[in-house]
């Protein structure tokens, strides 16, 4: 199983991104997928999740934040709008399914002032 997540880089305050995690050797259909987002000297925390077509998203970014999940792509994105400097960090998609959890490789989003 296989992680891809893309779409990170630099963003002004109040902008916007759209993430995206392509998942190989898993269908993302029965899979429970989340993003996750650490910020620099901070612990790892949850962002959004995905398990078919229930979603969930954290408090601190109800609102601005949308997670969604195209299956003919095998692909969850995370829309992000009203970007402010508490968002920068680094975001990772993980899957979970059987009791493996599988992790990406993180993509980096930086707010600017």
């Amino acid at each position: 199983v296989q992680l891809q997540a893309s779409g990170g880089g630099l963003v002004q305050t109040g902008g916007f991104l759209r993430l995206s995690c392509t998942a190989s050797g898993l269908a993302l259909s029965i899979a429970t997928m989340a993003w996750y987002r650490q910020a620099p000297g901070k612990e790892r925390e949850l962002v959004a999740g995905l398990h078919g077509h229930v979603t969930s998203i954290a408090d601190a970014v109800k609102g601005r934040f949308t997670v969604s999940g195209d299956n003919d792509k095998n692909t969850m994105y995370l829309q992000m709008t009203g970007l402010n400097s508490g968002d920068t960090g680094v975001y990772c998609c993980a899957a979970a399914r059987s009791g493996n959890r599988y992790w990406g490789q993180g993509t980096l989003v930086t707010v600017s002032s």
